[in-house]
């Protein structure tokens, strides 16, 4: 053989390694892709379970299907959002007496400008069609201003941006939520047979 063709084979067999890397590798994160968004179709956001709540399957928390608007016709500062949360709970709304004003974040899990709804005014708010339309465009959160505890935050379903507000400011309305706490009905015995689990 000469050394022209002993070269010529060289880079042949170099050529030859790439055929031991997996087929496809490089389409692999394309299906693990398509896998995830299958399963964020399958499983809705909001669920509305037919007695005036609504659940958020993402953030295990069920929302009032209306805010306090809807009730009461006008708008209520801060301390009325309180004794608002407090009468659902005294009246158990839905079955729970754990109703509360959301968190900042909380608020803001609702707001998706893919959602569309209407305010009391006919204004568009960006929040689901399952929840009650003519409501209130914000909702009072439970977070206080550091160091000016005579503020707290209010969150605005039609632009998406929270603000401090003063608590006696009535123009304000309140989405009551409540966390959703998952039932641990399995036996400890059957927990520990569970070789998946980490």
């Amino acid at each position: 053989m000469s050394e022209e063709e002993e070269k010529e084979e060289g880079p042949e067999l170099v050529d030859d390694e790439p055929e031991t890397e997996w087929v496809g590798a490089d389409e692999w994160g394309d299906e693990e892709d398509e896998g995830v968004a299958l399963v964020e179709e399958e499983v809705p956001a909001f669920v509305d379970n037919g007695d005036g709540t609504i659940s958020d399957t993402r953030a295990s928390l069920m929302w009032k299907k209306d805010d306090s608007f809807k009730e009461f016709g006008y708008g209520i500062n801060w301390f009325e959002a309180q004794d608002y949360c407090e009468e659902l709970n005294e009246k158990k709304f839905g079955g729970f007496d754990d109703w509360r004003l959301p968190s900042g974040e909380e608020a803001k899990s609702l707001f998706s400008f893919t959602q569309s709804n209407t305010d009391k005014d006919g204004a568009e708010t960006h929040v689901s069609e399952l929840f009650e339309s003519g409501g209130g465009h914000n909702s009072w959160t439970y977070e206080e201003k550091p160091d000016y505890q005579q503020y707290a935050q209010k969150f605005s379903f039609i632009t998406g941006n929270d603000m401090w507000e003063h608590k006696d400011d009535e123009y304000t309305h309140c989405r009551a939520t409540r966390d959703v706490i998952q039932d641990d009905w399995e036996p400890e015995w059957r927990k520990d047979t569970k070789t998946f689990e980490r």
